[in-house]
């Protein structure tokens, strides 16, 4: 993966687009809930996760940034990839998202409970099937597309 974060070279959305490359992962309480956050002056909802350091593999990214906006400690071989997904990007008008999105292979244990760290302002716990922002926000469409992929 290249280091860069932003990479506008043939973008299959167009020329005027730019590309994020990010990690995300897919956190599951036992009920099937899968947490979402949402950034400090941001309106969406999306699953934990970010752009890649240089040098860093999608999964790493993935392990760091969970690690850092929830405090939950990841091992990358709990990870399962669920491919790599293009969406609208959330927060940044004018660009496209391509995540690299990961699973966590088991439901999170009781004593795993995220909290608000680094850049995040809220949590919150969606239905795959039925996913809801709380007080009018809304979710970012990498995060709608896969909950329909697991929910379907």
């Amino acid at each position: 993966m290249p280091a860069a974060d932003v990479n506008d070279a043939q973008d299959p959305a167009g020329p005027d687009v730019q590309t994020i490359r990010v990690s995300a992962v897919v956190l599951r309480r036992p009920d099937g809930r899968t947490l979402s956050v949402r950034k400090g002056g941001t309106r969406m909802y999306m699953f934990p996760g970010g752009k890649p350091e240089p040098g860093e593999t999608p999964r790493e990214a993935a392990v760091r940034e969970v690690a850092e906006e929830t405090g939950i400690r990841l091992r990358p071989d709990e990870l399962t990839c669920l491919g790599v997904h293009e969406a609208a990007a959330a927060n940044e008008a004018g660009f496209r998202v391509v995540g690299h999105v990961f699973a966590l292979a088991r439901p999170l244990a009781e004593h795993e409970a995220p909290v608000k760290a680094a850049e995040i302002a809220d949590l919150t716990w969606l239905d795959p099937a039925a996913p809801e922002a709380p007080d009018g926000h809304g979710l970012a469409p990498l995060l709608q597309s896969v909950l329909r992929g697991i929910a379907g």
